[in-house]
């Protein structure tokens, strides 16, 4: 397969950084979004905040992590990184891959389910158990969720597991004669 030229890698590497930034961004927003959630007025001011947590989550959060995986897909396939190459690669694709489903099978419903609740219910929604559940659990989830997107971040920039094979590579090490 054709390999990128110096100046493709720095789109896509670009396309890549924008992309995380969104992805950690939307966690940290909507994680602070839901623990500085002080108590409703009225009816539609419940009603907005899920709304707008939910926006967030479909226009921000889901395109940063399916352009993460993309990127990083294409990064892996049009470059010498490879996919197998470096131990720091493999663990970010897991980690991706983790973070993708977690949000999709876990995240997701606690975030989604909110609207129709509080549109259901109103204030009342504050007192349902299922109301209450999903937004300990987004809470408790988000926060797992902003670990590992700052853990993926610092193996990006510290690349602590170089190479394959005989444990820990340095990245400037001694020549060998």
């Amino acid at each position: 397969m054709a390999k990128l030229g110096n100046r493709g890698l720095r789109v896509l590497r670009t396309i890549h950084l924008v992309a995380a930034g969104l992805w950690i961004g939307g966690a940290v927003a909507l994680n602070l979004m839901i623990a500085g959630l002080s108590t409703a007025e009225s009816d539609g001011q419940l009603y907005g905040f899920n709304l707008a947590c939910k926006f967030l989550d479909d226009a921000v959060l889901i395109p940063g992590a399916m352009g993460c995986l993309v990127t990083g897909i294409l990064i892996s396939s049009l470059t010498n990184w490879g996919f197998w190459k470096h131990r720091w690669v493999i663990v970010k694709y897991v980690l991706t891959i983790f973070c993708i489903l977690f949000g999709t099978f876990y995240l997701g419903p606690t975030v989604n389910d909110q609207p129709e609740i509080s549109y259901r219910e109103g204030l009342m929604a504050l007192s349902n158990p299922e109301y209450i559940d999903n937004y300990y659990s987004s809470l408790k989830g988000g926060a797992v969720q902003i670990l590992l997107l700052l853990l993926m971040f610092l193996i990006s920039v510290f690349k602590p597991l170089k190479g394959r094979g005989r444990g820990f590579v340095p990245e400037h090490g001694p020549k060998a004669s």
